[in-house]
């Protein structure tokens, strides 16, 4: 059993979460807190699983909880917050959090697929502590630099926190425009990107049907929706979710490479499932450099790994190399 603290200033939204957690049947709540510092007083003294955390809360906010939790704790900590909040809901990964929710998903009718997809994630983050040391990293360092068309990303859980690291690490004059897959609880993108412009050197816009990519800019796929590049620049494909995912950056990375073909550069970060492997498959098939983050940086290894595991990765990066590689790989004359 998932020993569970739920957070919540609300007593309704404690028990809609206690409801659904219970309905599972790996999860044992073992207490609650209506605000951030009895949170971090209950999270000392029953040393939980997982802590589920809300952002505003009366005196100590959810921020600064998380902050203080995890001076003594690598236990699993999920913000469930509300959209007015979903900017600091991201600040919440880089202080520690490890992923994020809508509440709307816990008070409305959701789907079989989205139930299992949340539960997965729960009990996936609660292992992450006792995540095995990395293989060995692989840094090929042959490729010669040239024009580059674009990068597609790719994205999911512990995503944000990587994202974050590595757009801050690009500069301003980056040459090639960037497109990015970040799986989102559905209606987080906007503040998604708000959240991420703050820290990117380049310009960070939610995509837009039409715009032809240009340098400066990472263009980011809003949340239920493919984003793809056709001839005439950015498309949606409004088709079924790709291993269950919607965006899949399978997607993105198909269309690119068959519009760009060698001039492609594709990264895989850290997150649960496959998607993306198929499209490293694709991007190395059309002549493009392929590049997953390693095991040890990554908070869940699944989708870099299912990459790997295709054959088609150039190389394997700990996150902190992976802009100045793109920097490297693009810088010509």
């Amino acid at each position: 059993m998932i020993k569970t603290l739920i957070v919540d200033d609300s007593q309704l939204v404690r028990s809609i979460i206690r409801d659904f957690l219970e309905s599972d049947g790996s999860f044992e709540i073992i207490g609650e807190a209506e605000n951030g510092k009895d949170s971090v007083k209950a999270a000392r003294e029953l040393t939980p699983d997982l802590v589920t955390m809300d952002i505003e809360m009366p005196g100590m906010n959810g921020l600064d909880a998380i902050v203080e939790i995890r001076k003594f704790s690598s236990c699993g900590i999920v913000v469930i917050s509300t959209h007015d909040t979903a900017k600091m809901a991201y600040d919440a990964t880089v202080k520690g959090a490890h992923e994020f929710f809508s509440k709307d998903i816990f008070t409305s009718v959701i789907s079989e697929e989205k139930r299992k997809e949340i539960f997965d994630t729960l009990k996936q983050v609660t292992k992450i502590k006792n995540k095995g040391c990395a293989l060995n990293i692989s840094s090929d360092s042959s490729f010669v630099t040239r024009s580059f068309s674009c990068v597609v990303i790719a994205s999911s859980t512990g995503g944000p926190m990587a994202l974050c690291q590595l757009c801050s690490g690009l500069p301003e004059n980056f040459s090639a425009p960037i497109m990015l897959v970040q799986h989102n609880t559905s209606g987080f993108d906007k503040g998604f990107v708000q959240w991420l412009d703050g820290y990117a050197h380049l310009n960070v816009q939610l995509a837009a049907e039409g715009t032809v990519p240009s340098s400066g800019y990472i263009y980011v796929a809003p949340t239920d929706r493919h984003l793809v590049i056709n001839d005439k620049g950015i498309a949606f494909d409004d088709s079924e979710p790709v291993n269950n995912q919607k965006p899949a950056a399978d997607l993105l990375f198909k269309s690119a490479a068959e519009v760009y073909r060698d001039s492609v550069i594709s990264v895989v970060l850290t997150g649960m499932g496959s998607d993306g492997a198929e499209g490293t498959r694709i991007v190395k098939q059309y002549g493009g450099i392929t590049i997953a983050q390693d095991e040890n940086s990554s908070m869940i290894y699944g989708m870099p790994q299912a990459a790997v595991d295709t054959g088609s990765v150039d190389m394997v990066l700990p996150l902190n190399e992976i802009a100045p590689k793109l920097v490297s790989l693009t810088s010509w004359e």
